[in-house]
């Protein structure tokens, strides 16, 4: 298998084959079919902990990319918090497991290295583009 989901918490049901699915489409979609990298679903402490360590931001935060640079090897990995993908969703008004697919969506296409902060909106059609595509409805 090319993405390979690990769900680090136990508090809710993740649909690990729907995230595996996502990111397998979006690879394929972004020319990368194939490719391999991994989704972490885990808590917000521990997503404090990474973009605190990696970013110098000492806070929780929804999701974090760690895209890598060896020529034939996995693209990168992709954390989510669960606790910040449940807050999103009841904002949003819909399924905890929509706005994990929305994030796993969103992880890798910066895997692949797409840039929302940099790019000048083209990350963020192609994601609504891809997102009509693959993720499941609310």
């Amino acid at each position: 298998m090319s993405v390979e989901v690990f769900n680090r918490q136990r508090r809710f049901a993740v649909d690990a084959a729907a995230l595996e699915s996502v990111a397998d489409r979006a690879l394929a979609a972004v020319g990368r079919p194939g490719a391999e990298m991994s989704v972490t679903v885990t808590n917000d402490r521990r997503l404090h902990e990474l973009n605190r360590v990696y970013r110098g931001k000492d806070k929780p935060t929804d999701v974090l990319s760690f895209p890598y640079d060896e020529e034939g090897g996995p693209v990168g990995d992709v954390v989510i918090s669960v606790d910040r993908a449940l807050a999103q969703a009841d904002e949003r008004g819909h399924s905890l497991q929509r706005e994990l697919e929305l994030l796993t969506l969103h992880g890798t296409l910066h895997v692949c290295g797409y840039d929302h902060e940099t790019d000048d909106g083209e990350m963020n059609g192609l994601e609504r583009r891809l997102r009509r595509r693959f993720v499941r409805t609310p």
